[in-house]
């Protein structure tokens, strides 16, 4: 019994790894669920047993990469002690992760079209939001914003980074829109919590 759940397990781990890797490369629509089961060396009832259809793949891999890009914000701002500092942290490795195809095509260009914009909202905020409210009443605390507008600060900033990573998908110098969207994000952080 335990062997068959870990099988299962690891199935599921390889179907998620291979829809990351071609959703990555070749976007939604253009990765068939063939092109899928072939990459991973698996049966269509493999498939069929984890996920009723492509898009609940596609939900599935965009849950892991929002979950990881979550855990290396969360991992970039514990390096500090100051809750702004972490703030900042936080917000550049969003951006960070902004700059890799991947991502840009999974999270950016088509997390919304193919869940909608409801399914794609919550999943972001369900790994991403809880932390940054958490930050931003710690920053309350220290006196650095209002405590009564920490949770809507937090909602504005997190609309800020996402509209900042969006910029960075659609130049055509991802690097350059990087460092540009750093820059805009600096200033608007330095104006909400001070230098």
């Amino acid at each position: 019994m335990d062997l068959r759940i870990e099988r299962g397990k690891t199935t599921r781990e390889r179907l998620i790894s291979v829809g990351y890797e071609l959703f990555g490369a070749n976007g939604y629509e253009g990765t068939s669920v063939g092109a899928i089961l072939d990459e991973a060396g698996l049966a269509r009832g493999a498939f069929y047993h984890h996920f009723a259809t492509k898009a609940e793949l596609f939900e599935a891999v965009l849950d892991r990469v929002i979950s990881q890009i979550a855990n290396e914000t969360a991992e970039a701002a514990r390096k500090f002690d100051d809750p702004v500092d972490q703030l900042r942290a936080g917000c550049a490795a969003w951006l960070d992760a902004a700059v890799d195809p991947a991502v840009q095509r999974i999270v950016f260009t088509e997390g919304m079209s193919v869940l909608g914009w409801d399914r794609y909202r919550e999943i972001d905020e369900g790994h991403t939001l809880g932390g940054l409210k958490s930050n931003m009443r710690a920053i309350a605390r220290a006196g650095r914003i209002p405590q009564k507008s920490a949770e809507i600060l937090a909602h504005m900033v997190a609309g800020a980074v996402g509209e900042a990573a969006k910029l960075i998908v659609s130049a055509e110098d991802s690097a350059a829109a990087r460092k540009d969207g750093q820059a805009a994000l600096d200033t608007l952080l330095n104006r909400l919590v001070g230098p």
